[in-house]
């Protein structure tokens, strides 16, 4: 029988040395830098026990030791509470775009990020028709190579992950691409044009277009889609919703820290 995990705080004890070694890192973030004796007695523990919890988290660069013996918060720890902070602006901000594509559009929109070759969307409006797509939540797994925020994605994505997408491209519909050759064309007239589509190739009767989201370093951090059932957003449509999409998308940008969107 496969063992069953949890991580609820009633059933998992703390693991001291985490705990001890998180804690460290609470009062230098509160108190600047210290010295490990301080550190120790804030904590309760011996001076060596302080100074080997310092030791590991150095090495990962949680904290730094300065040239008058204190130790400090280092570019490892601010590295990741950077990531939840971008990551927490993109979904706040992307729901204000998303609102407001769905308002002049009326058509549900998603910004997504690029997960394990997956697109996911973090941000959604869905609008107001009758007849309207309505299954893109927030939180939602779909196929990198068949939906047009993965395309975008995988376009901007380290090779590796998408080759690992390109090799694994299932069929969702007649239409969906999922020759190797032709992924990296398609891959490629992304990265040429600045937008993506996606023809009723993971859901049926179902068309998508997308644009980049640039990061303040100048990466794309994310897809702003489009989606709506194919009778009313045609192949034709696309290059101009595209170029709707794209002006909202470089306002997301800017709220991200990006000066200059356009590819």
């Amino acid at each position: 029988m496969a063992e069953t995990h949890t991580t609820s705080g009633a059933d998992v004890a703390p693991v001291q040395a985490v705990d001890r070694a998180l804690q460290l890192l609470e009062l230098l973030a509160d108190n600047g830098p210290t010295s490990v004796s301080s550190l120790a007695k804030e904590l309760g523990v011996h001076r060596s026990t302080a100074f080997r919890l310092l030791a590991t988290l150095q090495q990962r660069r949680f904290v730094e030791h300065r040239d008058d013996g204190n130790y400090m918060v280092g570019p490892g720890a601010v590295r990741v509470a950077g990531a939840v902070t971008s990551r927490t602006t993109l979904a706040r901000e992307g729901a204000q775009i998303c609102t407001e594509v769905t308002a002049e559009l009326d058509e549900t929109s998603n910004v997504a990020v690029l997960v394990d070759g997956y697109a996911v969307n973090v941000a959604q409006a869905t609008g107001t028709s009758a007849v309207a797509v309505r299954d893109q939540f927030i939180g939602r797994h779909t196929p990198g190579h068949a939906t047009s925020s993965g395309k975008v994605l995988l376009a901007y994505a380290d090779p590796d992950v998408a080759k690992s997408a390109i090799a694994g491209a299932e069929r969702f519909s007649a239409t969906t691409i999922v020759d190797p050759a032709a992924l990296r064309r398609a891959l490629a007239e992304v990265r040429e044009r600045g937008w993506a589509s996606a023809i009723s190739e993971w859901q049926e009767d179902t068309n998508a277009v997308a644009v980049p989201v640039f990061d303040s370093d100048g990466g794309v951090i994310a897809a702003l889609s489009l989606t709506a059932p194919s009778f009313r957003l045609k192949e034709t449509d696309l290059p101009a919703v595209a170029e709707r999409l794209r002006i909202h998308a470089d306002e997301l940008s800017r709220r991200l820290g990006h000066l200059h969107a356009r590819p």
